[in-house]
């Protein structure tokens, strides 16, 4: 080589170590899957979503600079179930802990969602044909620290009202006091979330997101003012003193304790629920032959005003119906601590093989759920049957009153499910929705497991593995979707189409390969627990949860932030030639095994011996940070005869048919 065309010594050094890793690889086998796998895109350092600062660390922890806003709320409500109207005074007591004076305050008023010209009807799968007159806002005050009140002009656009101060609200702990005068009509069943909808002995009321609600400002984003476009929510943390008066003869159940049963109650409602709360088994509070009975009400006739408070919650919401069947017993909770599960349901809902034991299931599930990963925080929980299928609020779950037998128990295990995720790791799911629904259905995999010995496990449905099968093979449909989106997608771009395959279950599954297969339960559930704990009522981003999970465990974990959340990447391992080595078999075997696509993971490789016994190596994630194929040494001095790579079909590799090697 000519002076003129001689290369860096840099250059010919790498150039010299691609030639000795060339030859180095055995030839790799012919396979139905061209194999795209790079190394060092797989493993390339991963940039999180979120910058660690002082407000958020480098291990997913609150900085020492984390602040967050408080909305504590006062509300007193009139539901006229003739005209379905809801009429409603309420103060907000805001606290402004960021270090920015506000000269604005936004708030959601999702009743807007019912226009026919609502941003989010244009979202749907079909234009609505059904409407209301929205949110109407009859005044907004501001009270001044001499206790008047000062008018407040406010812009409403879509969903969302813009309110602005008369003097800007103080950065560092400043506090107001806000007035809202306010009313709506009550959506029919098309409300989906929240809505009336019909029985034999009268109408059920499910009411939620029927006040204005602050939107939350936070270090992330400032303020969140999406719209309600269908997904969910993203909320401030306060307590909730909120009275509902409606006719005498309606049944009330909402967030929170009950504040004054003695003027509300009979006096034998009031001795049978003390009797629940001291009982492990249902007790019937009103039963169906009271439901139309006058003496089941302590008056026959005008309203009654209902009661409640909720501490330390994101959210208040009641059902209200004369139809309720009403039951109860005790939950038992962790170091002696016990709360009431209750459920409200119609008539044509009783049943033992319905919502007869839907406090049973809901008593289990939270039972399970507070042992397992955090203490149930609140005085009740409680189920109520309407149409609005499965919606949850912090103590009170919305479900279908159509529901029976597994569906019921799967239905409830979820929704009460959700005050893990997020009513206390109150994540923001209006952009990401796979930390609350995702986190949710994992945890509920194992309840699955374990409620009544088993009698509905494993968890096969809408939410996880939908097909009945092994949610390592039905999950490989979704990475195979080249129109699949990934986890780390704006809940409001993810189509219905991929919301239960990708926000539930992959989110899930994702979760049940770091717990069984990547990390294992005995560094996943403290960390796990930990998480809960840290990030309870509090408000983690996706990078949060990320550095703590791998702070948490000690493993870095970015290959698998990538390839299952940043993109929806495949798993295909391949098992390509099974060799004595140096011919001999006493001197052991020579497996050599591929990675043919962008993911990787854990696996487990099992050889066959001509005696029938077995060995089981396993194979680590860092096998593939220098190699695309690589040559096992499996010791032994008996003869193979095959092997295969994840013979138990847990992890998801999308083209089986190269796993197993079979010796000629």
């Amino acid at each position: 080589m000519s002076p003129a065309t001689r290369l860096p010594m840099k250059t010919l050094r790498i150039l010299c170590s691609a030639v000795l890793v060339a030859l180095s690889l055995p030839a790799i086998a012919s396979s139905a899957h061209a194999s795209t796998y790079n190394p060092l895109e797989t493993f390339a350092p991963f940039v999180y979503p979120q910058p660690a600062n002082a407000f958020r660390t480098a291990n997913g922890r609150p900085g020492p600079l984390f602040w967050q806003n408080r909305a504590d709320y006062q509300i007193k409500a009139t539901l006229d179930p003739v005209t379905r109207k809801l009429t409603g005074e309420e103060v907000i007591t805001y606290t402004n802990h960021s270090p920015d004076d506000l000269d604005v305050l936004w708030l959601q008023v999702e009743q807007n969602r019912y226009l026919p010209d609502a941003r989010g009807a244009f979202g749907d799968e079909a234009f609505p044909t059904e409407f209301t007159d929205g949110e109407h806002i009859a005044s907004v005050a501001v009270e001044g620290a001499d206790g008047t009140l000062q008018k407040a002009d406010f812009v409403i656009s879509d969903t969302r009202m813009q309110v602005r101060l008369p003097q800007a609200l103080k950065a560092h702990d400043g506090a107001l006091r806000l007035h809202i005068s306010y009313s709506y009509t009550v959506p029919g069943e098309f409300g989906g979330r929240t809505d009336v909808n019909p029985t034999k002995n009268g109408d059920i009321f499910e009411i939620a997101q029927w006040y204005p609600r602050m939107c939350v400002y936070d270090d992330l984003r400032g303020w969140n003012t999406d719209p309600y476009l269908n997904n969910e929510f993203y909320l401030e943390y306060g307590d909730y003193d909120y009275s509902v008066t409606v006719p005498w003869n309606m049944i009330v159940v909402g967030s929170g304790e009950l504040l004054n049963p003695q003027d509300v109650l009979t006096k034998t409602e009031i001795q049978r629920l003390d009797e629940a709360r001291h009982s492990d088994r249902t007790v019937m509070i009103r039963s169906a032959d009271e439901i139309n009975d006058p003496h089941s009400r302590p008056k026959q006739s005008g309203t009654l005003t209902w009661h409640f408070r909720i501490q330390n919650a994101r959210d208040a919401v009641f059902g209200a119906s004369k139809a309720y069947i009403w039951d109860a017993a005790r939950i038992n909770l962790p170091d002696g601590q016990t709360a009431l599960a209750e459920s409200a349901y119609p008539i044509e809902s009783a049943g033992n093989d319905a919502w007869g034991r839907a406090t049973k299931y809901l008593k289990a599930s939270t039972e399970y759920f507070s042992k397992q990963w955090f203490p149930y925080p609140y005085p009740t929980a409680i189920n109520e049957a309407g149409s609005a299928g499965g919606m949850e609020y912090p103590g009170i779950t919305f479900d279908a009153k159509e529901a029976k037998g597994n569906e019921l128990h799967a239905l409830i295990a979820h929704e009460i499910g959700h005050t893990w995720f997020p009513m206390i790791v109150g994540t923001d799911e209006r952009r990401n929705a796979w930390m609350d629904e995702g986190f949710n259905t994992f945890i509920d995999v194992y309840e699955a497991d374990a409620f009544h010995h088993g009698e509905y496990a494993p968890k096969r449905d809408v939410e996880y593995a939908p097909g009945g099968g092994n949610p390592a093979d039905e999950i490989v449909k979704v990475l195979t979707d080249p129109d699949a989106p990934p986890l780390l997608t704006r809940a409001d771009e993810i189509k219905e189409k991929y919301r239960h395959p990708v926000t539930y279950f992959k989110s899930a599954y994702g979760l049940i390969l770091l717990r069984e297969q990547i990390i294992g339960p005995e560094r996943f559930d403290p960390a796990f627990r930990k998480y809960i704990q840290t990030w309870a009522y509090k408000h983690p981003s996706p990078s949060d949860f990320f550095r703590f999970m791998e702070s948490e465990t000690g493993e870095d974990l970015s290959w698998f932030w990538r390839g299952w959340y940043e993109h929806n990447w495949k798993l295909d391992l391949a098992l390509q030639n099974v060799a004595p080595v140096d011919g001999d078999w006493h001197k052991g075997a020579a497996v050599t095994i591929a990675n043919l696509d962008r993911l990787v993971m854990p696996a487990t490789l099992e050889v066959v011996y001509n005696d029938g016994s077995k060995q089981d190596i396993r194979i680590p994630v860092e096998t593939w940070m220098q190699h695309r194929s690589y040559v096992v040494r499996v010791a032994g001095n008996k003869p193979v005869t095959s092997a295969t790579l994840d013979p138990q079909h847990v992890i998801p590799d999308i083209d089986r048919s190269n796993n197993s090697f079979t010796v000629k």
